[in-house]
């Protein structure tokens, strides 16, 4: 009778020692969902170090503008379109029906 007693208990520890493995492995909260959450958090990281960059130029991009006449007078120029005094401004515009010449100097096909 011992004997039996010890295969059912040999039987139900190796049961527990595959389900403990199984959620070890497969379940919620293992190795799988652990890699997971590492990638995102690594995710995360790269895209709060690019969000950090594009802060950092906007912040010196805004101490620039307090301090300094230079970043916006060329601001009013690029943006707005603005001139000093005394200057011409001018403009080129190309046709847009113009044809591209061909090497031979006659206008392509």
């Amino acid at each position: 009778m011992p004997r039996r007693w010890l295969g059912v208990l040999l039987v139900l520890l190796a049961a527990m020692l595959v389900l403990l493995q199984y959620r070890l492995w497969l379940g919620e909260g293992g190795r799988r969902s652990v890699a997971a959450l590492e990638q995102r958090v690594a995710e995360q990281a790269h895209e709060n170090d690019g969000l950090k960059q594009r802060n950092d130029a906007l912040a010196a991009e805004v101490e620039d503008l307090k301090s300094g006449e230079a970043a916006v007078e060329e601001r009013a120029r690029s943006e707005l379109g603005m001139i000093k005094p005394g200057e011409t401004f001018y403009r080129v515009v190309e046709p847009e029906d113009a044809t591209p010449a061909g090497p031979d100097g006659d206008a392509a096909p």
